[in-house]
């Protein structure tokens, strides 16, 4: 080191200590939401000794999982992908490929997801939206029309019906001409962690862990190529998480995954070299970088604990996707500069596979458009950049790797606080990790309205005037319409003898533990058993998991409970409690099959917190269930939360039937991922008020007060 850059840190340090005039460095440091403090300089002296010994493609992997990372094979440009019927989506697949895509990431819609055929009288809303509708093989043999399956690697992202759904896949490509063991991709499979975020499960914890342990053991003996799991902490993340929380609880819900597998009898080695990741990455770049570093050489160790002796089972691969809750409906072309980002950041950090999101996501389902955008984002990166030159440019960073091991040793904390609970189900079913992250993301909805965290064009740098932005609109009766008649024409022409005797036998393996499950779906999928049958043949035995919400009390008000706009709302809701001799009172609700419930969580909570009266809706409510709840509870307003596409199906639905129920004084107010061309829409409809991505709750509480006190209550 020079003399000049010895006297530079001597007069840091000199600064730390208070003994160099310009002011206290501490007020330079800010501690991130993961508890992590950064300070303005780091020296060698943050690096840990370990990292100078690493190097790519050797245990701990901090570096990679291969010595020549992105300098041999670039990362696989994936775009994740449903467009409401099979036909489409298998356009828009066929013309991605010939564009230069890899690989398939299938998106299906939430009735599929749920495991209810397309003409189930629940899911009227839901057919069609936010992916793709699949009742059966046939569906499956449309969506992949063209494309082989012996060449294509398919990441299916599902959990629930993941025994039909992957059931169907193997059907169709049999019925391709491609056996078992050609077959190649992965399958989410990751029932965990929709108990704690997504919420698209289907059965309880316990038996959904038995499914898990069957798909390992029926991949791991016939489809080499197939990654039987892909662990995700993405919708941990876009549920609120820290990224230390999503890190740790990713990692755990792997350990319960592994112990799932061991339990059925299956040496560590003969699975889990294909077990696969998925993270998401947000803005704050170098950590999203430090945190895939992180998780490789923390799972490294975890599965030398298990007692891998393969290398390959101790290497952590993972896709990633950039930020869905990060993007905004306000300013929307900035999100192209949001992705761009949490790209570079998904591949510094040493990604396998990556999947962009397009800038309109925030507003609706992407356009064509859009989503050529998205992809050519990383074809940019690859080939523009010089980013594939080097293998692991940030190794040897002082930020980056004091970071890692800072981003490691929070991780370890929670998970060792997870073990001590007896592993991931069980601090599932204590609701731990499921507080945690709604207190996250409580306290960062908080900073954004407070200002503290700026967010360009939300709450700072606004625009007067938007441009309107082409969107994709979905015609869900049209898509269901078509389902509906392909179901039917379907169960006409089958052998019906043959798919109740399928049916018949998933149920006796469900109920007596002994067999497979996967191995008994692809019988009854051959004999053309619709989606919704193999899932009630199930659910028969292991029933379907009924998750009650609770909503967090004191968080919101202790972080706000100095701010000027709070203590306003507080005042006007004791004005009117004084005026009409009671509280406000709204019903949040979630109508549908969308379990995304982090905004109905933060607005039921931050309402409850500044005064309101507040009742929660359970998930997966009809309009005619929500109508019936805000007429016996007595409710002034209900505030749908919609983030699934579905509004203009099922919110124009539960007016009228307030309506038929003589209920009209009930007003109706709509939050979410809300397209501006439908307001005039919804309004004509009869909603009261509108709140679109990045509202400030301040904002909102004000205006729902404000339709409140012009209630006339006459019942």
């Amino acid at each position: 080191m020079s003399k000049a850059q010895d006297e530079i840190i001597k007069q840091w340090e000199m600064l730390a200590s208070g003994d160099l005039k310009g002011g206290d460095p501490k007020s330079l440091e800010m501690v991130t939401p993961e508890g992590i403090t950064i300070k303005p300089l780091y020296t060698a002296a943050d690096v840990p000794p370990s990292a100078a010994k690493e190097i790519p493609g050797q245990a701990p992997y901090t570096r990679g999982v291969r010595a020549t990372m992105y300098t041999g094979r670039p990362w696989t440009i994936r775009q994740y992908a449903g467009f409401s019927t099979a036909q489409e989506s298998n356009k828009f697949y066929r013309k991605n490929l010939a564009a230069g895509q890899k690989g398939l990431s299938v998106a299906f819609d939430l009735a599929t997801h749920r495991g209810y055929d397309s003409d189930h009288p629940r899911v009227t809303g839901d057919v069609g939206k936010a992916g793709v509708a699949i009742d059966s093989v046939e569906d499956m043999k449309i969506l992949f029309d063209g494309i082989p399956l012996d060449k294509m690697s398919v990441s299916m992202t599902m959990n629930g019906a993941v025994i039909p759904i992957l059931a169907m896949y193997i059907v169709a490509g049999e019925e391709q001409g491609v056996s078992l063991d050609k077959l190649s991709g992965t399958i989410q499979n990751d029932i965990l962690k929709e108990f704690m975020v997504r919420n698209t499960y289907i059965y309880p914890p316990t038996p959904s862990m038995k499914i898990i342990g069957d798909i390992i053991e029926y991949t791991s003996g016939h489809m080499p190529k197939f990654n039987s799991i892909s662990i995700s902490g993405y919708h941990m993340q876009e549920a609120g998480a820290t990224l230390s929380q999503e890190l740790a609880y990713t990692l755990a819900d792997g350990m319960e995954y592994v112990r799932a597998a061991m339990d059925k009898g299956l040496d560590v080695d003969a699975f889990a070299g294909r077990l696969s990741f998925f993270f998401c990455i947000g803005m704050d770049m170098f950590m999203e970088a430090a945190k895939l570093r992180a998780a490789r050489q923390m799972w490294a160790q975890i599965m030398t604990d298990f007692g891998a002796k393969s290398e390959r089972s101790k290497m952590l691969r993972t896709h990633c996707q950039t930020s869905g809750v990060s993007l905004t409906m306000q300013d929307p072309y900035n999100n192209v500069v949001r992705t761009t980002v949490e790209a570079i950041a998904a591949t510094l950090g040493g990604t396998q596979s990556l999947h962009t999101n397009a800038f309109d996501e925030a507003i609706a389902l992407p356009t064509e458009t859009s989503a050529r955008i998205a992809r050519n984002t990383q074809l940019i990166l690859q080939h523009e950049t010089g980013m594939t030159r080097v293998v692991d440019p940030l190794a040897g960073s002082y930020y980056v790797e004091s970071l890692t091991k800072q981003l490691a040793d929070e991780a370890w904390k929670m998970i060792n606080e997870v073990e001590v609970l007896g592993g991931m189900t069980k601090a599932i079913e204590s609701g731990l990790p499921k507080l945690k992250i709604e207190e996250a993301a409580l306290g960062r909805q908080s900073r954004v309205d407070a200002g503290q965290d700026i967010i360009v064009g939300v709450n700072k740098y606004m625009l007067e005037q938007e441009d309107p932005i082409d969107i994709l609109d979905i015609d869900n009766e049209k898509v269901r319409a078509g389902q509906v008649k392909l179901l039917a024409q379907i169960k006409a022409s089958r052998d019906s003898a043959a798919v109740d005797a399928g049916l018949a036998e998933i149920t006796k393996v469900a109920k007596s533990g002994e067999g497979n499950l996967l191995a008994a779906a692809v019988e009854a999928a051959r004999a053309r058993a619709t989606l919704g049958e193999i899932t009630q043949a199930m659910e028969v035995e292991f029933g379907r998991h009924d998750a009650v919400t609770r909503v967090l009390s004191g968080v919101y008000s202790a972080l706000n409970k100095e701010d000027p706009l709070f203590k306003n709302i507080q005042t006007r809701i004791a004005d009117f409690e004084s005026k009409e001799n009671h509280l406000p009172y709204i019903l949040v609700a979630k109508m549908g099959q969308d379990g995304h419930d982090r905004g109905a969580k933060v607005v039921a909570t931050s309402f409850a917190d500044m005064g309101f009266k507040v009742d929660v809706t359970n998930l997966f409510v009809t309009p005619d269930e929500v109508a019936d709840i805000a007429i016996e509870k007595g409710v002034d307003v209900v505030g749908v939360s919609s983030l699934a596409a579905g509004h203009k199906t099922l919110v124009p639905e539960l007016i009228k039937l307030l309506k038929a129920k003589n209920a009209s004084y009930i007003k109706v107010v709509l939050g979410g991922v809300i397209p501006e061309q439908d307001f005039e829409f919804l309004r004509d409809a009869g909603v009261d008020a509108i709140f679109p991505p990045g509202s400030n709750l301040f904002d909102a509480a004000n205006a729902v007060l404000g339709v409140v006190s012009g209630l006339k209550r006459n019942h």
